[in-house]
Protein backbone atom coordinates (compact mmCIF):
# COMPACT_ATOMS: atom_id res chain seq x y z
CA UNK A 1 0.00 0.00 0.00
CA UNK A 2 1.45 3.72 -0.81
CA UNK A 3 1.87 6.16 1.65
CA UNK A 4 -1.90 7.72 0.84
CA UNK A 5 -3.61 4.63 1.29
CA UNK A 6 -5.77 5.19 -2.12
CA UNK A 7 -6.21 2.51 -4.38
CA UNK A 8 -6.72 3.36 -8.05
CA UNK A 9 -7.44 0.58 -10.41
CA UNK A 10 -5.62 1.47 -13.43
CA UNK A 11 -6.89 -0.30 -17.23
CA UNK A 12 -3.66 -1.04 -19.17
CA UNK A 13 -3.18 -2.55 -23.06
CA UNK A 14 -0.06 -2.71 -23.12
CA UNK A 15 -0.11 0.94 -25.00
CA UNK A 16 2.41 3.85 -24.42
CA UNK A 17 -0.51 5.53 -23.02
CA UNK A 18 -2.29 3.78 -20.62
CA UNK A 19 1.20 3.32 -19.08
CA UNK A 20 2.23 6.65 -18.66
CA UNK A 21 -1.23 7.24 -17.52
CA UNK A 22 -0.60 4.73 -14.42
CA UNK A 23 3.00 6.12 -13.55
CA UNK A 24 1.34 9.56 -13.31
CA UNK A 25 -0.69 7.84 -10.23
CA UNK A 26 2.20 6.38 -9.00
CA UNK A 27 4.16 9.42 -8.71
CA UNK A 28 1.14 10.96 -6.80
CA UNK A 29 1.70 8.03 -4.25
CA UNK A 30 -1.33 6.04 -5.37
CA UNK A 31 -1.56 2.18 -4.77
CA UNK A 32 -2.11 1.09 -8.60
CA UNK A 33 -3.86 -2.22 -9.86
CA UNK A 34 -2.53 -3.13 -13.37
CA UNK A 35 -5.77 -4.18 -15.04
CA UNK A 36 -5.83 -6.18 -18.68
CA UNK A 37 -9.38 -6.56 -20.54
CA UNK A 38 -8.73 -9.71 -22.23
CA UNK A 39 -10.38 -8.84 -25.49
CA UNK A 40 -10.76 -11.24 -28.63
CA UNK A 41 -10.69 -8.75 -31.27
CA UNK A 42 -7.19 -7.09 -29.35
CA UNK A 43 -3.64 -7.51 -30.92
CA UNK A 44 -1.79 -7.80 -27.12
CA UNK A 45 -2.15 -11.64 -25.98
CA UNK A 46 -1.56 -11.49 -22.62
CA UNK A 47 -0.87 -15.37 -22.75
CA UNK A 48 2.29 -14.78 -24.66
CA UNK A 49 5.60 -14.63 -23.05
CA UNK A 50 6.31 -10.75 -23.08
CA UNK A 51 3.49 -9.41 -24.61
CA UNK A 52 2.80 -5.77 -24.03
CA UNK A 53 0.59 -5.91 -21.02
CA UNK A 54 3.08 -7.86 -18.78
CA UNK A 55 5.98 -5.75 -19.59
CA UNK A 56 4.01 -2.43 -19.10
CA UNK A 57 3.39 -3.96 -15.58
CA UNK A 58 6.80 -5.32 -15.27
CA UNK A 59 7.52 -1.35 -15.92
CA UNK A 60 5.40 0.17 -13.39
CA UNK A 61 6.47 -2.89 -11.24
CA UNK A 62 3.06 -4.29 -10.50
CA UNK A 63 1.17 -7.23 -11.05
CA UNK A 64 -0.89 -7.70 -14.00
CA UNK A 65 -4.72 -9.15 -13.75
CA UNK A 66 -5.48 -10.47 -16.77
CA UNK A 67 -9.67 -9.98 -17.06
CA UNK A 68 -11.17 -11.78 -20.37
CA UNK A 69 -14.54 -10.29 -21.58
CA UNK A 70 -17.91 -12.11 -20.73
CA UNK A 71 -19.64 -14.05 -23.52
CA UNK A 72 -22.52 -11.42 -23.64
CA UNK A 73 -19.53 -8.88 -25.25
CA UNK A 74 -20.43 -10.25 -28.45
CA UNK A 75 -24.07 -8.91 -28.18
CA UNK A 76 -22.09 -5.72 -27.92
CA UNK A 77 -20.26 -6.42 -30.97
CA UNK A 78 -23.50 -6.93 -32.70
CA UNK A 79 -26.13 -4.46 -31.50
CA UNK A 80 -23.51 -1.55 -30.58
CA UNK A 81 -26.40 1.46 -29.32
CA UNK A 82 -23.77 3.96 -30.89
CA UNK A 83 -22.92 2.35 -34.24
CA UNK A 84 -19.66 1.53 -35.89
CA UNK A 85 -16.66 3.34 -36.59
CA UNK A 86 -15.58 3.13 -40.19
CA UNK A 87 -15.38 -0.85 -40.44
CA UNK A 88 -17.63 -2.84 -37.44
CA UNK A 89 -15.64 -1.37 -34.47
CA UNK A 90 -18.41 -0.09 -32.16
CA UNK A 91 -15.91 2.00 -29.93
CA UNK A 92 -17.79 4.01 -27.56
CA UNK A 93 -20.08 0.91 -26.79
CA UNK A 94 -17.33 -1.22 -26.25
CA UNK A 95 -15.61 1.50 -24.35
CA UNK A 96 -18.75 1.71 -22.37
CA UNK A 97 -18.91 -2.37 -21.34
CA UNK A 98 -15.30 -2.36 -20.23
CA UNK A 99 -15.74 0.64 -18.11
CA UNK A 100 -18.60 -0.88 -16.41
CA UNK A 101 -16.89 -4.13 -16.05
CA UNK A 102 -14.07 -2.45 -14.43
CA UNK A 103 -16.37 -0.63 -11.84
CA UNK A 104 -17.49 -3.71 -10.95
CA UNK A 105 -13.97 -5.18 -10.35
CA UNK A 106 -13.07 -1.63 -8.80
CA UNK A 107 -15.73 -2.08 -5.80
CA UNK A 108 -14.64 -5.50 -5.21
CA UNK A 109 -11.13 -4.75 -4.47
CA UNK A 110 -11.89 -1.84 -2.58
CA UNK A 111 -10.33 0.71 -5.16
CA UNK A 112 -11.20 4.37 -4.99
CA UNK A 113 -11.44 4.88 -8.65
CA UNK A 114 -10.55 4.62 -12.28
CA UNK A 115 -7.74 5.35 -14.20
CA UNK A 116 -7.58 4.97 -17.94
CA UNK A 117 -5.27 6.66 -20.28
CA UNK A 118 -7.63 8.18 -22.96
CA UNK A 119 -6.00 11.61 -24.72
CA UNK A 120 -9.02 14.02 -26.11
CA UNK A 121 -8.92 13.64 -29.75
CA UNK A 122 -6.41 10.93 -30.36
CA UNK A 123 -9.38 8.51 -31.60
CA UNK A 124 -11.78 10.06 -34.18
CA UNK A 125 -14.80 7.91 -32.35
CA UNK A 126 -14.64 7.63 -28.47
CA UNK A 127 -12.16 9.82 -27.52
CA UNK A 128 -13.71 13.39 -28.75
CA UNK A 129 -14.90 15.36 -26.00
CA UNK A 130 -18.51 14.48 -26.23
CA UNK A 131 -17.89 10.73 -26.61
CA UNK A 132 -15.78 10.90 -23.58
CA UNK A 133 -18.78 12.42 -21.43
CA UNK A 134 -21.02 10.58 -23.23
CA UNK A 135 -19.05 7.35 -22.51
CA UNK A 136 -18.08 8.53 -18.40
CA UNK A 137 -21.87 8.75 -17.72
CA UNK A 138 -23.00 5.37 -19.22
CA UNK A 139 -20.41 4.36 -17.60
CA UNK A 140 -21.56 4.38 -13.63
CA UNK A 141 -18.38 5.72 -13.22
CA UNK A 142 -19.14 9.26 -13.64
CA UNK A 143 -16.72 11.44 -11.15
CA UNK A 144 -14.77 8.67 -10.55
CA UNK A 145 -13.09 8.39 -13.93
CA UNK A 146 -9.48 9.58 -14.53
CA UNK A 147 -7.83 10.67 -17.57
CA UNK A 148 -4.86 12.07 -16.42
CA UNK A 149 -3.13 12.60 -19.92
CA UNK A 150 -5.82 14.86 -20.38
CA UNK A 151 -7.44 15.68 -17.35
CA UNK A 152 -7.19 19.55 -17.15
CA UNK A 153 -9.09 19.57 -20.60
CA UNK A 154 -11.94 18.06 -18.53
CA UNK A 155 -14.23 19.01 -15.66
CA UNK A 156 -12.63 17.84 -12.03
CA UNK A 157 -12.85 14.54 -10.72
CA UNK A 158 -13.94 13.43 -7.30
CA UNK A 159 -10.20 11.93 -6.72
CA UNK A 160 -9.43 15.68 -7.44
CA UNK A 161 -11.94 17.56 -5.35
CA UNK A 162 -11.07 15.66 -2.82
CA UNK A 163 -7.54 15.80 -2.96
CA UNK A 164 -6.62 12.38 -3.69
CA UNK A 165 -4.61 13.38 -6.34
CA UNK A 166 -3.40 16.67 -7.31
CA UNK A 167 -4.69 18.17 -10.64
CA UNK A 168 -1.96 20.40 -11.17
CA UNK A 169 0.68 17.14 -11.47
CA UNK A 170 -1.90 16.34 -14.24
CA UNK A 171 -1.28 16.87 -17.80
CA UNK A 172 -3.56 18.73 -20.80
CA UNK A 173 -2.69 16.83 -23.96
CA UNK A 174 -4.45 16.57 -26.72
CA UNK A 175 -4.42 15.49 -30.19
CA UNK A 176 -3.11 12.14 -32.58
CA UNK A 177 1.22 12.88 -31.72
CA UNK A 178 2.52 10.55 -29.43
CA UNK A 179 6.08 12.46 -29.51
CA UNK A 180 5.30 14.20 -26.01
CA UNK A 181 3.69 11.18 -24.49
CA UNK A 182 7.09 9.45 -25.84
CA UNK A 183 9.53 11.57 -24.44
CA UNK A 184 7.78 11.61 -20.94
CA UNK A 185 7.91 7.51 -21.06
CA UNK A 186 11.50 8.04 -21.47
CA UNK A 187 11.90 10.51 -18.51
CA UNK A 188 9.87 8.31 -16.17
CA UNK A 189 11.81 4.85 -17.05
CA UNK A 190 8.76 3.30 -18.54
CA UNK A 191 9.83 0.43 -21.01
CA UNK A 192 7.95 -2.75 -22.72
CA UNK A 193 4.88 -0.74 -24.49
CA UNK A 194 3.86 -1.67 -27.67
CA UNK A 195 4.39 0.76 -30.59
CA UNK A 196 2.02 2.54 -31.99
CA UNK A 197 -0.03 0.83 -35.17
CA UNK A 198 -1.48 -2.55 -33.53
CA UNK A 199 -5.24 -2.18 -32.30
CA UNK A 200 -8.55 -3.71 -32.84
CA UNK A 201 -8.52 -6.33 -35.31
CA UNK A 202 -12.55 -5.08 -35.86
CA UNK A 203 -11.08 -1.95 -37.24
CA UNK A 204 -9.55 -3.76 -39.97
CA UNK A 205 -11.24 -3.99 -43.52
CA UNK A 206 -10.51 -7.67 -44.49
CA UNK A 207 -11.42 -8.67 -41.00
CA UNK A 208 -14.15 -6.67 -40.71
CA UNK A 209 -15.34 -8.01 -44.03
CA UNK A 210 -14.99 -11.50 -42.64
CA UNK A 211 -17.55 -10.14 -39.77
CA UNK A 212 -20.15 -8.31 -41.44
CA UNK A 213 -20.37 -12.29 -43.02
CA UNK A 214 -20.40 -13.88 -39.54
CA UNK A 215 -23.36 -11.89 -37.80
CA UNK A 216 -25.41 -11.63 -41.29
CA UNK A 217 -25.71 -15.27 -40.91
CA UNK A 218 -25.81 -15.06 -37.28
CA UNK A 219 -23.43 -17.35 -36.92
CA UNK A 220 -21.61 -15.12 -34.13
CA UNK A 221 -20.03 -17.45 -31.16
CA UNK A 222 -16.67 -17.00 -29.32
CA UNK A 223 -15.44 -20.37 -31.31
CA UNK A 224 -16.67 -18.17 -34.97
CA UNK A 225 -14.70 -15.43 -33.46
CA UNK A 226 -11.53 -17.32 -33.00
CA UNK A 227 -12.04 -18.84 -36.37
CA UNK A 228 -11.92 -15.69 -37.89
CA UNK A 229 -8.58 -15.02 -37.19
CA UNK A 230 -7.44 -17.99 -39.15
CA UNK A 231 -7.01 -19.05 -42.17
CA UNK A 232 -9.44 -17.88 -45.63
CA UNK A 233 -13.02 -17.89 -45.41
CA UNK A 234 -15.21 -18.74 -48.22
CA UNK A 235 -19.29 -18.98 -48.38
CA UNK A 236 -20.58 -21.93 -49.84
CA UNK A 237 -23.38 -21.69 -52.61
CA UNK A 238 -26.32 -23.21 -50.07
CA UNK A 239 -25.03 -21.57 -47.50
CA UNK A 240 -22.29 -23.52 -45.95
CA UNK A 241 -18.68 -21.85 -44.54
CA UNK A 242 -15.40 -23.04 -45.31
CA UNK A 243 -12.25 -21.96 -43.79
CA UNK A 244 -8.79 -23.41 -45.20
CA UNK A 245 -5.41 -23.19 -43.54
CA UNK A 246 -2.83 -21.41 -45.40
CA UNK A 247 0.71 -23.22 -43.50
CA UNK A 248 1.05 -25.64 -40.63
CA UNK A 249 0.31 -23.51 -38.01
CA UNK A 250 -3.49 -22.67 -39.21
CA UNK A 251 -3.98 -26.09 -40.25
CA UNK A 252 -3.48 -27.18 -36.38
CA UNK A 253 -5.24 -24.05 -34.89
CA UNK A 254 -8.12 -25.22 -37.59
CA UNK A 255 -8.17 -28.76 -36.12
CA UNK A 256 -8.13 -27.77 -32.36
CA UNK A 257 -11.37 -25.43 -33.29
CA UNK A 258 -13.23 -28.12 -34.84
CA UNK A 259 -16.10 -29.09 -33.46
CA UNK A 260 -18.18 -32.21 -33.38
CA UNK A 261 -20.47 -30.79 -35.41
CA UNK A 262 -18.15 -29.62 -37.94
CA UNK A 263 -16.84 -31.59 -40.96
CA UNK A 264 -12.99 -31.87 -41.15
CA UNK A 265 -11.48 -31.93 -44.66
CA UNK A 266 -7.57 -32.62 -44.87
CA UNK A 267 -5.72 -33.66 -48.51
CA UNK A 268 -4.60 -37.57 -48.79
CA UNK A 269 -2.59 -38.13 -52.25
CA UNK A 270 -1.00 -35.13 -52.09
CA UNK A 271 0.56 -32.77 -49.05
CA UNK A 272 -2.22 -29.66 -48.58
CA UNK A 273 -4.62 -27.49 -46.03
CA UNK A 274 -7.03 -28.74 -43.81
CA UNK A 275 -10.39 -27.44 -43.48
CA UNK A 276 -13.49 -27.39 -41.71
CA UNK A 277 -17.08 -26.78 -43.18
CA UNK A 278 -19.43 -26.08 -41.25
CA UNK A 279 -23.17 -25.19 -41.86
CA UNK A 280 -26.54 -26.44 -42.06
CA UNK A 281 -26.34 -27.80 -45.36
CA UNK A 282 -22.48 -28.73 -45.04
CA UNK A 283 -23.22 -32.49 -46.06
CA UNK A 284 -24.06 -31.55 -49.48
CA UNK A 285 -21.54 -28.99 -50.16
CA UNK A 286 -18.59 -31.73 -49.08
CA UNK A 287 -17.27 -32.14 -52.77
CA UNK A 288 -17.64 -28.94 -53.65
CA UNK A 289 -15.60 -28.00 -50.20
CA UNK A 290 -13.28 -30.84 -51.61
CA UNK A 291 -12.62 -29.61 -54.89
CA UNK A 292 -11.61 -26.47 -52.82
CA UNK A 293 -9.22 -27.72 -50.79
CA UNK A 294 -7.46 -29.69 -53.58
CA UNK A 295 -6.96 -26.41 -55.19
CA UNK A 296 -4.81 -25.56 -52.39
CA UNK A 297 -2.61 -28.74 -52.09
CA UNK A 298 0.23 -29.40 -54.04
CA UNK A 299 -1.57 -31.75 -56.40
CA UNK A 300 -3.68 -28.48 -57.52
CA UNK A 301 -2.42 -29.26 -61.35
CA UNK A 302 -3.75 -32.94 -61.08
CA UNK A 303 -6.66 -34.24 -63.07
CA UNK A 304 -7.20 -35.93 -59.13
CA UNK A 305 -6.64 -35.19 -55.73
CA UNK A 306 -7.81 -37.50 -52.62
CA UNK A 307 -9.22 -36.03 -49.99
CA UNK A 308 -10.06 -36.93 -46.78
CA UNK A 309 -13.88 -35.83 -45.19
CA UNK A 310 -14.18 -36.16 -41.43
CA UNK A 311 -18.19 -35.29 -40.99
CA UNK A 312 -20.38 -36.49 -37.79
CA UNK A 313 -21.01 -39.40 -39.99
CA UNK A 314 -17.97 -40.75 -40.26
CA UNK A 315 -14.38 -40.57 -42.40
CA UNK A 316 -14.80 -41.15 -46.15
CA UNK A 317 -12.35 -40.25 -49.11
CA UNK A 318 -13.67 -38.66 -52.27
CA UNK A 319 -11.34 -38.13 -55.28
CA UNK A 320 -12.10 -34.60 -56.85
CA UNK A 321 -10.79 -32.80 -59.52
CA UNK A 322 -9.61 -29.37 -58.04
CA UNK A 323 -11.58 -26.46 -58.32
CA UNK A 324 -9.93 -24.04 -60.84
CA UNK A 325 -8.67 -20.37 -59.60
CA UNK A 326 -11.78 -17.86 -60.89
CA UNK A 327 -14.20 -20.03 -59.17
CA UNK A 328 -12.36 -20.24 -55.60
CA UNK A 329 -12.14 -16.85 -55.96
CA UNK A 330 -15.07 -15.93 -56.60
CA UNK A 331 -16.17 -17.79 -53.19
CA UNK A 332 -14.22 -16.20 -51.10
CA UNK A 333 -15.13 -13.43 -48.40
Amino acid sequence: MSRSGIKALCLVSGGLDSALAARLMQEQNIDIIALYFVNPFGSCGEREEGAPPRRVAESLGVDLMAVPFEPDYLDVISHPCHGYGSNVNPCIDCRIYMLRQARKIMDGLGASFVVTGEVVGQRPMSQKLNAMRCIEKASTLEGYLVRPLSAQLLSPTIPEEKGWIRREELLAISGRSRKDLMRLARDKGLTGYASPGGGCLLTDPRFAEKMRDTMSHNELTENAVSLLKVGRHFRLPLGSKLVIGRNEAENESLAGLATEQDTLLDTVSDPGPIAVLQGGRASEEEELAARMVARYSDGKSSSVVTVSIGSPEGVRTLDVEPMNPQEVGSLMI
